[in-house]
């Protein structure tokens, strides 16, 4: 029996504990076919999921595994007695191409998409034991493949299927390597890594073991001639030879099958397996697919294993003991890890790695014949074949038990990689961490540990003891990654212990460094520097990946208390404490770095708080932030803007305060009046003299209802600064035109107040006279005698005033000639005036006694009605009824249907009033003056010539109360 693999620390039961599965890593089961078989098989063969049975009559069965009940019945074309019994079929990995060899030499080809099997003549007589199939299958050809026959001949043949008569399947054929020793028992081509023209070939006998390692040969057409003839006549194989059995010793080579879906192997675990049947036993190795030369080839095989007879433990007899000779092993297979080995009617699976034996069933009956064993290169299935029977040997999760067997031989990157469980994983992880703290690798162990379940105290004191403080830190960032969320506390004080660490280790790298450029000046401390520069990129990341395990004070505080400030500042900048960052930046007076930091700032207590300062020392930057804020309270921003304003250097067009409050203003529409007055505040307060932006805004407030600004506040900033321009347009906004002039004329600004002066409307004229007096005097006042002139020029600039006006005004002692010629305009004025009122007089006179005249001739109009005068409505006699005629036109109607005429053309207005009148005549009411009234309301004009006549325009002259048919023409 085979021992257990153990390892130290893990005993072997533990080991066998953690096996997940409880299923047999092999099982063999007896196939059941759908159909029955009258005769024996002869020869099988299996590839993709396609069985291929050939039978004692000859009879051929094609089984696509994938659907069993699809079965392909083929015939050879001649019958078993002619061409004797088939004794090997080769199939190639794809289940393309098919090869029979019966027993009289006959060779013929069966395409998987044929039925009718295709003579190999060039091949006849050629006894083919095996067959080496072209690495770049599938193909509609079979390409180059090699044949090995029963004479130690390796032919060389290329065969397309044809449907031509007279045309051959097989392009060439040719002999391009003998064996003196007998018949080829395995042939193997594989295509060298990166070579697309190398190639190894594996040859053997029964006593001989070859690698061939090349480059071929190209003709100039695929198919023209032999490419592998180049190879074994210029290449040296590497040979492994054992000494020829006196017994008849079965022979065979066997290659490990495509490696299965989602199988990734890595180093040699991604190389091809073999293994070749001797009578020296069993030898079994890697086929290195890089292998170029024939010394690689040596070292194949002295690398590989050789399993002997003897570790197979003999048959058993009927009695249970055990058979005193030993039969020779008749069959081989190759799977992923084991080596599975067919011998004295048993099935034996070895691990390949360890050769324990997994696996040991008889599975025939004594008298049973194995007639072969196979595998599905591309499915990984293993079929044990006899004349009568089809065993499939299944495979379970053969690599469950690998980890074990690479942990026992130390290789714990394997063995970690094939573990499964948690479990597994997690022995693993603790025997290869104390594998490696007993080689004094702690830095490898710590990572190990990490992921293990090893207790946490017995590892940290495990470093700690030794001094190893790195080791430490990796161990602690391994374990704080294996913890969950909710173990907050765990991940909290791990975290913690880390900063200690990690500020520990920075302090003394920095000591390092600073006593090595002490003692000896010139001394190379960049080792060192890199190394605190590894530790603080470290660091920064762990504090970003694990800032929400991290207490904030607790951390500040061990990071304070090793004085390590710019780990404080990574920190504060990984937790997002922009309060801390901002004011670290700020206290060393980086304020790119700041503003940098205040760009990612969406809370507004932020640019609250440091607003006052970096408005002094940035404040354009500053400023360009904040418009990108609009969810800013620009009221909270005004005492740092008032702070910024005491710097009077500060040209007015540059002003940031001013291009922030505008921008409120402007763009923000605030209403606030604190912005309003700040602004007002900042332009009135600038030295500069000139009052044109301040002077902008009034006016643009001005267009409102009601200023948006205190007009108090505004009137005694400009009183206070001398902004007599904007306190003079405050008045006038307000509508004090008189204080407004005052105030221009209290600072001799004359343009000023006649500017205002010309304000009122001119509805207003006797305050615009006012306002321009109160200028003229002003004006007469500040001129001597000689400059009256002047004076009396201003005058004209107002048409209210007047000469008279104006001589209150002028001193006593002013001689008339000064002003003779406008006394003399004034008075010719009022001449052409007193004319102008006499013609004026005159024409009211004429009209007054047109008037009369007028009157007079109504008295004596009057209207003649001839007896026969019909009624312009409804034309019915006139005198019939009430009626009124019209004197200047001569037109007469009846009053009701002049009357409701009148209505229907009536505004609401007159129409109401007229049914008011009617419905109180109608009463009793006030008859003779409401009478009067209606009259002259119904009577006001003809209803043919008057308006009513005009508006009738619009009406058809065909109504809907007509007759349409007296219109038709």
């Amino acid at each position: 029996m085979a021992l257990e693999p153990t390892v130290e620390g893990i005993s072997s039961m533990n080991l066998q504990d953690l096996t997940e599965s409880s299923l047999p890593i092999f099982q063999v089961e007896r196939v059941q076919l759908q159909f029955s078989v009258s005769s024996d098989f002869v020869a099988a063969q299996v590839a993709n999921n396609v069985l291929i049975l050939a039978l004692s009559t000859g009879r051929i069965l094609r089984i696509d595994l994938d659907s069993p009940g699809d079965i392909d019945d083929i015939d050879l074309p001649k019958r078993p007695q002619d061409v004797g019994l088939i004794r090997h079929m080769f199939l190639d990995p794809s289940a393309s191409h098919l090869i029979i060899t019966t027993t009289s030499g006959e060779n013929y080809y069966l395409h998987t998409q044929s039925r009718q099997p295709k003579v190999l003549s060039r091949l006849k007589g050629v006894r083919i034991e095996t067959i080496a199939w072209n690495p770049s299958l599938p193909t509609a050809s079979t390409r180059e493949i090699l044949i090995g026959a029963t004479d130690g001949n390796v032919y060389e043949v290329y065969i397309e299927p044809s449907n031509e008569f007279y045309r051959r399947e097989e392009k060439y054929l040719k002999a391009v390597y003998k064996l003196p020793e007998g018949p080829i028992t395995g042939l193997w081509v594989e295509v060298i890594t990166n070579s697309p023209d190398g190639r190894t070939v594996v040859l053997s006998t029964a006593t001989r073991l070859l690698h061939f390692a090349g480059r071929v040969g190209r003709p100039g057409q695929e198919g023209a001639g032999s490419i592998f003839s180049k190879l074994f006549e210029t290449e040296t194989p590497a040979i492994h030879e054992v000494a020829p059995d006196s017994k008849s010793v079965p022979s065979a080579l066997a290659v490990s099958p495509d490696p299965p879906d989602g199988f990734s192997a890595e180093g040699d675990e991604s190389e091809r397996s073999y293994a070749w049947l001797s009578a020296e036993g069993v030898l079994y190795g890697k086929l290195r697919a890089s292998a170029a030369s024939p010394s690689q080839g040596a070292s194949i095989f002295s690398n590989s294993r050789i399993l002997h007879r003897q570790k197979i433990p003999a048959s058993e007899n009927a009695s249970g003991r055990k058979k005193p000779t030993l039969d020779p092993i008749a069959g081989i297979l190759l799977t992923q890890w084991h080596l599975l080995t067919f011998l004295e009617g048993r099935i034996v699976a070895t691990q390949r790695l360890d050769e324990r034996i997994v696996y040991d069933q008889v599975v025939l009956e004594p008298g049973e014949r194995m007639l072969c064993l196979l595998s599905d290169q591309k499915k990984n299935t293993f079929w044990l074949f006899t004349t009568q029977e089809i065993y499939e040997i299944v495979v379970t999760e053969e690599d469950r038990d690998i980890w074990k067997v690479m942990l026992a031989a130390q290789k714990f990157d394997q063995a970690s990689r094939y573990a499964r469980s948690p479990a597994q994983k997690d022995a693993v992880a603790t025997a290869s961490g104390d594998y490696l703290v007993k080689k004094q690798q702690f830095l490898e162990a710590a990572s190990v540990y990490g992921k293990s379940s090893r207790s946490f105290e017995e590892v940290a004191l495990t470093f700690i003891d030794h001094g190893e403080q790195d080791a430490l830190r990796r161990y602690l960032l391994t374990k704080i990654a294996t913890y969950k969320k909710t173990h907050v506390m765990q991940r909290t004080m791990v975290a913690s212990w880390l900063v200690e660490i990690f500020m520990s280790k920075l302090n003394t790298l920095d000591d390092t460094i600073t006593t090595k450029a002490q003692l000896t000046e010139g001394t190379n401390t960049a080792e060192t520097k890199d190394e605190l520069g590894t530790i603080r990129t470290e660091f920064q990341e762990f504090v970003n990946k694990y800032k929400a395990d991290l207490d904030r004070k607790t951390t500040y505080d061990i990071i304070s208390s090793h004085g390590r400030e710019q780990e404080l500042l990574a920190y504060a900048t990984a937790i997002d404490d922009s309060n801390f960052v901002l004011s670290y930046w700020i206290q060393r007076d980086r304020w790119q770095e700041s503003l940098d930091v205040l760009r990612k700032q969406n809370e507004p207590e932020m640019f609250y708080r440091y607003s006052s300062v970096l408005m002094t020392h940035v404040a354009t930057d500053l400023v360009d932030i904040l418009m990108r804020h609009s969810d800013l309270d620009p009221r909270k921003l005004i005492p740092a803007l008032l702070n910024y304003n005491q710097d009077s250097s500060i040209p007015l067009s540059k002003n940031q305060a001013a291009r922030y409050l505008n921008f409120c203003i402007n763009q923000l529409q605030s209403t606030d009046p604190a912005i309003h007055n700040t602004l007002i505040s900042v332009y009135a307060a600038h030295p500069s003299p000139s009052e044109s932006a301040l002077i902008s805004y009034l006016s643009a407030q001005s267009l409102n209802a009601k200023p948006l600004y205190d007009t108090d506040f505004a009137f005694r900033l400009c009183i206070q600064h001398s902004r007599v321009q904007s306190a003079v347009h405050i008045y006038s906004s307000m509508g004090e035109f008189s204080s407004a002039v005052d105030l221009a004329l209290k600072h001799n600004e004359i343009d000023l107040a006649s500017s205002v002066a010309d304000r009122p409307t001119h509805t207003d004229t006797s305050l615009r006279k006012r306002l321009w007096l109160a200028v003229a005097k002003k004006v007469i006042s500040q001129q001597d005698t000689g400059s009256i002139k002047t004076a009396l020029d201003f005058m004209k600039r107002c048409d209210l005033l007047r000469i008279e006006d104006l001589i209150p005004f002028f001193p006593d002692f002013v001689v008339i000639d000064d002003f003779k010629e406008e006394i003399c305009l004034a008075l010719e004025s009022y001449s052409r005036s007193i004319a102008a009122l006499d013609s004026e007089m005159d024409a009211s006179a004429a009209t007054a006694e047109s008037i009369k005249n007028d009157i007079k001739r109504l008295d004596r109009r009057y209207a003649i009605v001839e007896p026969g005068e019909r009624c312009r409505v409804c034309q019915l006699p006139l005198l019939s009824r009430q009626f009124f005629v019209f004197p200047s036109c001569q037109h007469g109607f009846h009053s009701d249907c002049l009357g409701r005429k009148v209505l229907e053309g009536s505004g609401r207005a007159v129409r109401g009033r007229i049914r008011e009148l009617q419905a109180s005549i109608a009463r009793g009411g006030r008859r003779e003056s409401e009478a009067r009234e209606l009259d002259a309301l119904v009577a006001q004009q003809c209803i043919l010539c008057g308006d009513y006549a005009i508006k009738q325009i619009e009406e058809p002259f065909v109504s809907e109360a007509d007759d349409h048919n007296e219109w038709a023409i």
